[in-house]
């Protein structure tokens, strides 16, 4: 049920982000947002780089930012791939691996009291309509509880500070970058696959798991505090233009 509920949670990661990243550039210009994240951006360029190189293919017009009003970053996704189905893992989740690495150091460096208070994740899958409620309430309470850590964090530190803004821009930058999309969708599910063979193969695969668990509950905590924060600003925004337009 481990390796299950590691795809279970990636793709949770990798949907909020997404969501994440939507509400924003609603709210503010696309453009402020994503140079806002650079340092994220960067991150997850250069993993979608080794990625294509590792690979076999070739890398075009691949750039941090695109030079018009939104500020994307451009990754065009080659016409065939040398390996179908390695290479479209690779690729896919190479700049998810790559925030989530930079991720873990950042907080070995500077973050962990806030990693160490975030709720770790559950193991397993709802079985049942009640576990799925339970899911849903542990969504709620893991906003509250990533909130609690990172206001209980000496935040007069420069450290702190930077390690906040570092895990925003590296979790917010986990979502997929347009033209892979798909492919890291079914990358993920594939890899879960691959990662739950390996662990019927090796023992000691699991402990490895296990170890990267609460980089991973941190992850998935702060990218739910920032889509509730993002659905809070959004609904109070929209209900400004309402009221606005009907004086």
């Amino acid at each position: 049920m481990l390796y299950a509920a590691l795809t279970l949670w990636l793709l949770v990661i990798v949907f909020t982000a997404w969501g994440v990243h939507f509400l924003l550039t609603r709210l503010v210009k696309p453009r402020v947002v994503n140079v806002a994240l650079l340092p994220g951006t960067l991150v997850a360029q250069l993993g979608h780089v080794l990625g294509m190189l590792i690979t076999g293919n070739s890398v075009r017009n691949t750039a941090l930012m695109r030079d018009d009003e939104t500020g994307d970053p451009q990754s065009e996704p080659p016409d065939r791939q040398r390996l179908p189905v390695v290479g479209a893992v690779v690729v896919g989740l190479l700049p998810l691996l790559a925030c989530a690495t930079s991720l873990y150091y950042a907080a070995h460096a500077w973050g962990g009291s806030i990693v160490s208070g975030a709720p770790e994740l559950p193991t397993d899958l709802p079985r049942s309509l009640a576990d799925f409620w339970s899911l849903l309430r542990f969504f709620v309470s893991s906003a509250e509880q990533t909130l609690t850590a990172i206001i209980q964090a000496n935040l007069t530190q420069w450290q702190s500070l930077l390690f906040l803004y570092l895990s925003i821009c590296l979790t917010v930058r986990m979502a997929p970058f347009e033209g892979i999309r798909r492919g890291a969708l079914v990358a993920i599910l594939l890899s879960g696959a691959i990662i739950a063979l390996i662990g019927l193969i090796f023992a000691g695969w699991r402990g490895a798991i296990e170890s990267a668990w609460p980089i991973l509950s941190f992850a998935v905590g702060m990218l739910i505090l920032l889509l509730v924060i993002s659905l809070l600003i959004s609904a109070v925004v929209g209900l400004i233009r309402i009221a606005s337009r009907s004086e």
